[in-house]
């Protein structure tokens, strides 16, 4: 297996209820068989809604103050972002990258709170067609970046 050579651990994002029996099933062998790969940790959102994630987050929080399990004077961003679903599957680190395929200029409804800070690469080319060439690409251009999380450069 792919992840096998290369010590990948995979994992996936999003409702996977809502996905067919057949992927669901391959999804989860996935995720299982790679668990335990310490290399790159390869994070795919296949029906993910980064509105229903802080929603869902939000409802989590909720329910926690209302059983008395945390005060609403405790919350804060990090309380908040270790409940979105990039948390729940493992200590994930909001993007520093993010790689938008396809021409589009928009979000669409991803990762609404994680890239906060997170720099943008977009490319014109459609997913399938973005190579291994196109990928380095956006690294190096991303290496070139001077990062500021928000604050003025310098």
């Amino acid at each position: 297996m792919f992840c096998d050579r290369h010590n990948l651990r995979f994992s996936i994002i999003g409702d996977k209820s809502r996905l067919p029996q057949p992927l669901q099933i391959a999804i989860s062998s996935a995720e299982e068989s790679s668990k335990t790969k310490r290399g790159t940790h390869f994070v795919m959102a296949l029906s993910y809604s980064g509105r229903h994630d802080i929603i869902e987050a939000s409802k989590k929080i909720s329910s926690k103050v209302e059983h008395g399990i945390l005060q609403a004077t405790d919350i804060n961003e990090s309380t908040f972002g270790k409940l979105l679903q990039t948390n729940t599957i493992t200590e994930f680190p909001n993007p520093d990258l993010l790689i938008r395929t396809s021409g589009e200029l928009r979000m669409s409804n991803f990762m609404l709170w994680q890239l906060a800070y997170t720099e943008f690469y977009f490319s014109n080319k459609l997913f399938p067609d973005f190579k291994e060439a196109d990928f380095t690409e956006a690294l190096s251009t991303f290496e070139r970046r001077q990062r500021c999380y928000g604050g003025r450069m310098k």
